[in-house]
C-alpha cells in the first residue's frame, strides 16, 4: 500500500502515463472534525465506487477466469 500525504486542495493522479491512458484524479476537498472529504475526477465510462458498495457488486458479479 503506497500512503501519501496530501494537503486541502492538493491531489493524487492515478494512471494518465505511456501505457495508462486513462486517469483518475483524487483531490482532498475538505478536512474537518477527524474526516476527510476526497473528490474524485474520472471519465465517465470509469466506475468509482466506495469499497463496501464495490465489494457488494463484486459478490454479485463473478470476476472472469484468470487468463493461463
Amino acid at each position: 500500500m503506497l500512503v501519501l500525504s496530501r494537503k486541502n486542495d492538493e491531489a493524487v493522479v492515478i494512471g494518465g502515463s505511456v501505457g495508462f491512458e486513462r486517469m483518475i484524479k483524487v483531490t482532498v476537498v475538505e478536512i474537518k472534525n477527524g474526516r476527510v472529504r476526497l473528490g474524485f475526477e474520472a471519465d465517465a465510462d470509469v466506475p468509482v465506487h466506495r469499497m463496501e458498495v464495490w465489494e457488494r457488486i463484486r459478490g454479485e458479479t463473478p470476476l472472469a477466469e484468470p487468463v493461463a
